[in-house]
């Protein structure tokens, strides 16, 4: 087409074309393809952008220096037969050298113990420091491996890790929407990954479903029918487990911020997961918290298989000053965007009642959350709870538990909890100047702030009276 020629006007326009992609996923069939793409592009990523590799493997234990990344490496175990792990990432800082194994699973493809192992085997022949292992399993934290390995095996001098393509996508994100990159081109080349890793047909995605032993277990709540060793109440208990951590990742792409899971910190996620299977089948109900940095308190997530329900909740203090009706207008005020069903519950300094209202009700009447027994009585901390239909469908559609579910949460902190103020004790007050400095010592001196008199400068009785007014009078 000659040069100034315009396009026919059934041509397709610009906003149809297919944007050129550093990094495309045009081609990709086989996981095996899937695989080696992802794996290149993050490792050349990490080391094309310095600030992104830093961030992501900072946590391993690796130096902050230079990084260099390779794919497809061979070494030979201590038989000598080789082997190919997926890649190696080196980092080096003066003298300090830190070298890691990477294996890389993308999709459905799932780690298996006998791999890793192997790999740990290598590592430790070879002298690496780390072994990395990379898949779409999603783990609370880098040192949580989906894996079984021989813990005779790793030592202060060998250490095994494990990231999820979500955790890796998040740590990208933040990097890219909020800590920033300071070279304008590394910037986009992050961009580019980003774009790569969000489309499904690379095979690096977040939470998948509930598995397929969901509507069994969903079924069995309801039945009452479940037990604690049940090897598909120990499954869905280890996918909630994951979708928890898939949320938290996901609220920090969106805030900027470090959204984590509340977890003791001396349980170990064997112990986590036991806990949480045996709540399951004893009431039915999946349980979690979520603590998003700088909000008046951590959000509670409750699943409900018997009700079908899911209750997120939130407690804020009450003020520690006014009259009980008071504090409970300073509540409701902070609540006029809040939807009308959502729960008010009250309880109350030394007293084990509660009282509660749904907040259209409350909104009307501010009294109904006064204590029945003492209406004088203060109360101590508000409960606000909103409850929804829960999800039934184990994929990720509409009508499915992880859907409604994330929605529900996500609205929660949009809605309400990132409104909240807690209350603060208003500053003490100076009491007023007076006109005129008292000069005159005396029990209960002028104050500090009065300009013109300073501690000590109040008059000794008699000092500064005339020698005529300071004689007794003898005649009296």
């Amino acid at each position: 087409m000659a040069r100034g020629t315009q396009l026919p006007v059934d041509a397709p326009g610009e906003d149809r074309w297919h944007q050129a992609r550093l990094l495309p996923t045009v081609g990709l069939r086989s996981e095996q393809e899937k695989e080696a793409r992802a794996t290149s592009s993050l490792l050349a990523v990490m080391r094309a952008v310095p600030e992104f590799g830093r961030a992501l493997i900072g946590e391993l234990g690796a130096p902050r220096g230079r990084i260099v990344t390779y794919t497809e490496i061979q070494l030979k175990d201590a038989n000598g037969k080789v082997h190919i792990p997926d890649g190696a990432i080196v980092a080096e800082r003066g003298k300090s050298l830190w070298r890691c194994l990477v294996e890389v699973k993308t999709g459905a493809s799932m780690l298996t113990d006998e791999q890793v192992n192997r790999y740990v085997d290598i590592a430790r022949v070879h002298g690496f420091d780390a072994v990395l292992t990379i898949s779409n399993h999603i783990t609370s934290s880098a040192r949580e491996s989906p894996v079984n390995v021989d813990g005779r095996k790793l030592s202060s001098r060998l250490a095994l890790y494990h990231l999820s393509w979500w955790r890796i996508i998040t740590e990208a994100i933040v990097q890219h929407r909020y800590r920033g990159v300071s070279d304008p081109d590394q910037a986009w080349i992050l961009g580019e990954l980003i774009a790569y890793l969000d489309d499904e047909n690379s095979g690096a995605s977040g939470f998948q479903d509930m598995g397929d032993q969901w509507v069994a277990v969903r079924n069995g709540a309801a039945n009452d029918t479940l037990r604690a060793g049940d090897a598909n109440v120990q499954e869905v208990a280890a996918r909630w487990d994951q979708f928890v951590d898939y949320l938290c990742l996901g609220l920090g792409q969106d805030l900027g911020g470090d959204v984590r899971p509340m977890r003791p910190r001396k349980q170990t996620g064997e112990e986590r997961l036991e806990a949480s299977a045996k709540t399951l089948a004893t009431e039915g109900r999946l349980e979690a918290a979520v603590r998003v940095p700088d909000t008046v308190g951590p959000i509670a997530l409750e699943a409900n298989l018997r009700t079908r329900r899911v209750h997120t909740s939130v407690i804020i203090d009450a003020p520690r000053t006014g009259r009980p009706v008071t504090r409970i207008n300073w509540m409701l005020r902070q609540l006029k965007q809040a939807p009308e069903d959502l729960r008010v519950e009250v309880s109350f300094a030394n007293a084990r009642e509660t009282s509660v209202a749904l907040l259209a009700d409350a909104r009307e009447q501010p009294e109904r959350l006064l204590s029945s027994t003492d209406v004088k009585r203060s109360p101590r901390a508000f409960l606000l709870v909103l409850s929804r239909p829960l999800g039934t469908k184990r994929g990720k559609g509409e009508k499915s538990f992880v859907r409604d579910t994330r929605q529900q949460a996500v609205d929660f902190y949009r809605d309400l909890v990132q409104d909240l103020r807690a209350w603060r004790a208003p500053p003490p007050k100076l009491v007023a100047e007076p006109d005129e400095a008292n000069q005159t010592a005396h029990p209960n001196p002028p104050p500090f702030s009065a300009e013109e008199r300073e501690a000590g400068e109040g008059q000794a009785p008699g000092e500064g009276v005339s020698e005529s007014a300071a004689e007794p009078n003898p005649q009296t």
